[in-house]
């Protein structure tokens, strides 16, 4: 059914108000509260009952059909939320803000929030140990606009970037969970199917109205004291970020409070496919098991755990901020704070996310109690900050770690150790915190005592032992006397009501306490709503500071963290240089060592002014791709200010770390294993630097030999001319003597060796190049069939014994050098040796002796 072409008329008064809300909400689910339960109707019916698995059914009819119904309990709708967010779908909450008993005609309703996938802060509907980013680009040129918004915590940045690969690189770090952009933008293919992406209306993106939404948002009449004025492209974005965040929350979002400007060069790029091959808190496959992440990670709160991958995915370049971070953690180790700092910071919990739920007045009873006890624990952690170093990033972080006693003491008298999930049902507030609401629960709850105090009184008053107090739900409280003894009623009873065998009365006392006990719990549940609210103002007018503590919280417990991982996994403080080059010694890979079942073997690296790439060979299975990976993590973790799995280490500080490591192809963008290959390969040629780490593992090997051979060569020596410093494994045995053309290029191999027909990897890195690459070992430690094995064994002997091209020094050409000319044989036939070619074609009385002895020089260099 089309809401929009619906002929209101033919309804009943409640549909019609559905479906003139339904109408602003077209294209997502409408939760439409019915008493107990949000219920949908007719296409959103369906979906919903398809998505959540359940009951469809049907209500009333239109235009002869039965309209269908689905619904769920309001008081477990979070569960369904989260479901129907985790399929990519929007809900609109429409709640009654009516009073049934005055309503005429149905309850007031209205939509009080869209719950999307980018703009949630339900504790329920979030992955507390990761970022949730609502994105939005705007691209002008070839320059495109960033911003991003964290509604659960209140953290807004901007961007902007010089190209659209740039772009994507950056959109693969911050992994929004949905990406807005305008309706008309044409975006990368690999964009277009990505789930969360939410197209706006055009107008929305527009220079002035971005800009008035900001300057509104941070109440100042511009924004250069936030450093962003004149970046155009990425404030459009913020406007439209700020408009949509406004709009579903339907809140002015005080937590939001400012915006912080990202520039590229302040940190080492990564770009999607080098972050992907590096699995710093995803792996391949798309877990969590098994990445850096996943081994540094043992924070002591969620917005530590959150903050520590930021931390991991954007490794700084300010060799100051790095230094002091390592500062901190070799003061924490030194003075044998981390598990007395482990400890208070485990009684602190999400401080950042709760207090985004108090700005937009969503925090619930236990949010508040947990912040009662953060605030608690805030003066002995401050006590435990008076005596670090100037230098150390501890130090920052004293000016916001401060008690709040004001604060502290308001919520611990405020709200009982144990609430209840909600305010709605009441029993939060602490008794003795407000002497209206401590009568109001008496009256309710002392109701019983009262009336039989009043009882035994009256009897005693009136000397009528027959006389009760009672109460039913039509007449209220009464005092009944048999009708024999109704006579004898003081003069002061009220006649209430006639019975067959007794007579009922009301005095002015029992009046008063009728009329105060009747509403009392529905005037103490009003009364501890109105205390929560104030609680929840006052709370807010502290709410910047508090958010500067709760990220200074934050970053302790990162700090911390490398504390206990160093000492734990013992890593070693890097010493940091400004000029380019990695001196390791007795590294590790962080994450391979701690996974593996067999004692890590370590290797060290060095890359410096006078090597600047080294080529790896060795067998396949031999360690080739975890030496790069280790490396790069090691460089990757030193610019995160975090100590490294090495004996020791000197690391320059790099702009850029680039892998090219694995095979992948991209069916859904028609791209092959080898386009991929090449795309990545490219990008890195465009970008790599003298400060570059560029990792780079058997390029070419998807095409043919010749093809492959000549890439690599090139590849390689593009980047030696570039001077980045460069970790190249290749399965080209040819391109070894790469070493003896360049002065900066060293040969280094991964060790095996073989006991009959089987290997031993050692995964030692040494120096020289491979004699032998293992392959027939390595497939038959795969499982291919042992005919198949001998079978090649035997073909191997027979290419061996043929003579082929291995001329380690091929020609120069000019200023370059090109790879050698080997000839590429086949299974079933030998190839001519080239001297033999080149002999038989030659006109041999055509020749000078110079020539022939030119020649004859020429051949034995090429033999």
């Amino acid at each position: 059914m089309n809401v929009a072409q619906d002929d209101l008329t033919r309804h009943t008064p409640m549909m019609a108000q559905y479906l003139r809300i339904k109408r602003e909400h077209p294209d997502i689910l409408l939760f439409y509260r019915m008493g107990d339960f949000y219920e949908l109707f007719y296409e959103d019916a369906r979906r919903a009952a398809s998505l959540l698995d359940i009951t469809l059914t049907a209500r009333g009819q239109s235009a002869g059909a039965s309209i269908p119904m689905a619904g769920v309990p309001y008081h477990s709708a979070e569960a369904y939320l989260a479901r129907l967010v985790k399929a990519g779908e929007s809900v609109a909450i429409c709640e009654q803000i009516g009073d049934p008993a005055t309503a005429k005609g149905p309850v007031e309703r209205r939509v009080v929030r869209i719950v999307t996938p980018g703009t949630l802060h339900d504790e329920a509907l979030l992955d507390e140990r990761r970022d949730n980013l609502l994105v939005a680009l705007h691209p002008h040129g070839d320059q495109w606009g960033m911003a991003w918004l964290e509604l659960s915590s209140g953290r807004f940045n901007v961007l902007e970037v010089e190209s659209e690969a740039d772009m994507l690189a950056e959109l693969h770090r911050l992994d929004p969970a949905e990406l807005l952009v305008a309706e008309s933008l044409r975006l990368p293919e690999t964009l277009t199917s990505r789930p969360g992406l939410r197209r706006w209306h055009d107008w929305h993106f527009d220079y002035e109205t971005a800009q008035r939404l900001l300057c509104d948002q941070f109440g100042v009449q511009d924004l250069q004291g936030f450093g962003c004025a004149h970046l155009t492209r990425a404030i459009v974005a913020a406007g439209v970020l700020i408009d949509y965040a406004r709009d579903t929350q339907r809140s002015r979002l005080p937590h939001v409070a400012g915006l912080s400007v990202e520039a590229r060069d302040e940190a080492v790029v990564i770009d999607a496919a080098s972050r992907r091959n590096l699995e710093i808190d995803t792996n391949l496959g798309g877990g969590r098991d098994n990445t850096l992440a996943s081994v540094l990670d043992t924070t002591s709160t969620p917005m530590g755990s959150r903050l520590l991958r930021r931390w991991l995915n954007r490794p700084l370049r300010d060799r100051s901020r790095i230094e002091a971070r390592q500062a901190a953690v070799s003061a924490l180790i030194d003075g044998d704070r981390i598990e007395p700092f482990r400890e208070l910071l485990g009684r602190i919990g999400d401080v950042e996310r709760i207090l985004a739920r108090v700005a937009l007045l969503s925090a619930r009873p236990r949010d508040l109690a947990r912040l009662r006890d953060a605030l608690a624990t805030l003066p002995e952690l401050a006590s435990q900050l008076i005596d670090f170093a100037p230098e150390t990033a501890i130090d920052e972080l004293r000016h916001h770690l401060v008690p709040w006693p004001e604060l502290a003491d308001l919520l611990a008298r405020g709200i009982v150790d144990n609430p209840p999930v909600v305010i709605r049902d009441g029993g939060v507030m602490r008794e003795g915190f407000d002497d209206e609401l401590d009568e109001l629960r008496a009256l309710h709850e002392n109701a019983g005592d009262y009336l039989v105090r009043l009882e035994t009184r009256e009897r005693e008053r009136t000397g009528l032992q027959g006389l009760k107090v009672g109460y039913n739900r039509v007449h209220g409280y009464y005092i009944e006397i048999p009708r024999a003894q109704a006579r004898e009623a003081p003069t002061d009873y009220i006649r209430r009501q006639t019975l067959k065998n007794a007579e009922r009365f009301i005095i002015p006392e029992l009046k008063e306490f009728e009329d105060k006990a009747l509403s009392a719990k529905t005037r103490a549940l009003a009364r501890e709503k109105m205390l929560y609210d104030t609680l929840l103002e006052r709370l807010n007018a502290e709410l910047q500071p508090l958010q500067a503590t709760a990220r200074a919280l934050a970053s302790l417990d990162v700090l911390t963290a490398f504390g206990e991982r160093a000492e734990s996994l013992m890593l070693t403080r890097p010493v940091m240089r400004d000029e380019p080059g990695l001196n390791i010694e007795v590294g590790r890979h962080p994450v391979v060592e701690q996974v593996s079942q067999h004692p890590f073997v370590p290797n060290g690296l060095r890359l410096d002014e006078q090597t600047r790439m080294l080529v790896i060979t060795g067998p396949n299975m031999g360690g080739k791709s975890t030496f790069m990976r280790q490396n790069a993590l090691i460089a990757l973790l030193a610019h995160t200010g975090a100590f490294v799995p090495a004996e020791r280490a000197e690391i320059g500080l790099v702009d850029r770390i680039f892998t090219r490591i694995g095979s992948s192809d991209d069916l859904a963008g028609g791209r092959s294993t080898f386009m991929v290959e090449m795309t990545e390969t490219a990008s890195i040629l465009h970008n790599a630097t003298r400060e570059s780490l560029v990792l780079l593992d058997e390029i070419g090997r998807g095409t043919s030999t010749f093809d492959g051979l000549s890439l690599a060569w090139a590849t390689a020596e593009h980047l030696i001319e570039a001077g980045a410093l460069t970790l190249f494994a290749t399965h080209y045995f040819e391109m070894t003597s790469l070493a003896e053309q360049f002065d900066r290029v060293d040969n280094v191999h991964l060790t095996a060796t073989e006991h009959g027909h089987d290997i031993i990897f050692m995964h030692r890195v040494e120096a020289g190049p491979a004699s032998q690459s293992h392959g027939l070992q390595v497939a038959q430690l795969a499982g291919v069939p042992p005919a198949v094995i001998e079978r090649a064994r035997v073909r191997l002997a027979e290419l061996e014994a043929q003579e082929f091209d291995h001329a380690p020094a091929p020609r120069a050409h000019s200023d370059r050098t090109a790879p050698p000319d080997p000839v590429q044989s086949d299974l079933f036939s030998a190839a001519p040796h080239p001297v033999l070619e080149a002999l038989g074609e030659l006109d041999l009385d055509a020749l000078t002796p110079r020539e022939a002895m030119a020649l004859l020089y020429e051949w034995r260099d090429r033999l």
